[in-house]
């Protein structure tokens, strides 16, 4: 009975003593963890992985917070790519992109040739002339009886 008690008493100072020293490490640690070196951050981590295979009753809240953001925090592979700000750059690259697309189309337009003869009034006219005298779709196309439509002329 007295052994139980004592090894429950030095087990008490023990942990008490693992958590004094890692208490100073982590407090904080969300802000520091980027200035420490890799060993430092290694350190940190086993003495939180130790402290974490005791009783979680005996753990501080910043020692709970310094062992979540160890495991799950946005640092190393975590670290997010974009920063903040990122989201308005790419809205104004997709704006410019447009605008510079809708710029050159219109130059593009402007500068080309006229119109293709196959867009005159008269060849279309002749297109019509050609596929009713060779009986094009016959059922309910230009060829058909009684047909009400333009055909091939445009506006």
């Amino acid at each position: 009975m007295f052994r139980a008690a004592a090894a429950r008493t030095q087990v008490g100072r023990v942990i008490g003593r693992r958590n004094a020293s890692t208490n100073v490490a982590v407090q904080n640690l969300e802000s520091r963890w980027k200035t420490l070196s890799t060993s430092e951050q290694n350190s940190i981590a086993k003495q939180l992985e130790e402290a974490q295979k005791g009783d979680w009753k005996v753990l501080t809240s910043e020692e709970k917070k310094a062992a979540y953001y160890v495991a799950f925090g946005p640092h190393g592979p975590r670290e997010p790519i974009t920063k903040p700000g990122h989201n308005g750059k790419v809205f104004g690259g997709v704006v410019a992109t447009i605008a510079a697309s809708a710029a050159l189309f219109y130059v593009i337009r402007m500068n080309g040739s006229e119109k293709p003869e196959t867009f005159t009034k008269e060849w279309q006219e002749a297109t019509n002339e050609y596929l009713k005298s060779q009986n094009s779709n016959p059922i309910t196309g230009i060829s058909s009886e009684g047909y009400k439509g333009t055909g091939y002329v445009g506006n």
